[in-house]
């Protein structure tokens, strides 16, 4: 028996972190608004090691269309200009020689679109995490029974790690409907 619970409880865990991902993901997709947590992920070379943007300055929203960029050191201004320009945000970075300040523009209705496929595909892919820790615990609760373990417990089990899947999934659903809302919002 204690070994199901143990099952269990690493098969909530894992669920638990592909809901958390898919929220990490669903962060970075933007909704029009400005946001410092659009940059994360976003590496400039710092003295020759790549260096997430946010270690080397700090990111503001002065109102909700700018972000305002500003390195602790001034000869980091070029590299982050130049990490925004080269990612895929699709950002305009302009540099004022103190801070680099970027103008997001808003969205049209067919990039709102756009977005909310990618939107729905991320969510697609923290489900199918789900589901394959679904199919991996149900396989090792399987192999319990083979070692000995009564059927009716590993039942119980199985039923107990779909209620956890089914959960799991209404949680990753509401993450895509609240970013679907926030996309779609003018």
């Amino acid at each position: 028996m204690e070994e199901i619970e143990m099952f269990l409880e690493e098969a909530k865990e894992l669920m638990d972190k592909s809901v958390t991902h898919c929220h990490q993901e669903l962060t970075k997709i933007r909704a029009g608004k400005a946001m410092p947590n659009m940059l994360d992920g976003l590496m400039v070379d710092y003295y020759g090691s790549p260096t997430p943007i946010n270690q080397v300055a700090s990111i503001t929203t002065p109102d909700a269309r700018t972000l305002s960029v500003k390195p602790w050191e001034k000869n980091m201004i070029g590299e982050i200009e130049r990490a925004i320009i080269n990612s895929d945000l699709g950002l305009n970075p302009q540099n004022d020689g103190e801070q680099v300040r970027i103008n997001i523009p808003p969205l049209t209705e067919e990039r709102r679109k756009d977005l909310v496929k990618q939107v729905k595909a991320e969510g697609e892919n923290g489900k199918v995490s789900i589901r394959n820790v679904r199919k991996d615990t149900n396989d090792s609760l399987k192999k319990l029974l083979k070692d000995g373990v009564s059927e009716d417990a590993v039942k119980d089990a199985e039923a107990e790690v779909q209620k956890l899947t089914d959960s799991h999934v209404v949680k990753i659903d509401q993450l895509i409907s609240d970013k679907e809302e926030d996309i779609m919002t003018i």
